[in-house]
């Protein structure tokens, strides 16, 4: 539960950052980013997977590179579930999915170990 925090955290903060530097992605309220977090991790964790496997012809045609388009809609679809998080170009949602989805798998290697599962 405290490594889902974490991430939750992590999430949050980079998402924050990315909008300051991204045109297409506005924050309104740190509170909103957390909300954010939140959403974002749970379409991630049961969405994306059955995404993922309904596409995986797609994905082994294209050599993994549909992940990015289904990276990118959880992204979109989480921004448009919150309130406060809005998406307003493609580039703004690639973009803020591509960086929260290097820093997750940074936050993956970092905290979770072979044990934890």
């Amino acid at each position: 539960m405290i490594l889902l925090l974490v991430r939750i955290v992590i999430t949050t903060i980079v998402v924050v950052a990315a909008s300051h530097i991204l045109p297409g992605l506005e924050v309104k309220d740190t509170l909103d980013a957390i909300f954010f977090g939140l959403i974002l991790g749970v379409i991630n964790s049961v969405v994306r997977p059955v995404l993922t496997l309904l596409t995986l012809p797609i994905t082994i045609m294209t050599l993994g590179l549909f992940c990015l388009v289904i990276n990118v809609f959880t992204f979109w679809l989480a921004s448009e579930i919150s309130y406060g998080v809005h998406v307003l170009t493609f580039w703004g949602a690639f973009w803020g999915g591509a960086i929260v989805w290097v820093t997750g798998v940074l936050t993956n290697r970092l905290i979770w170990d072979s044990h934890t599962y």
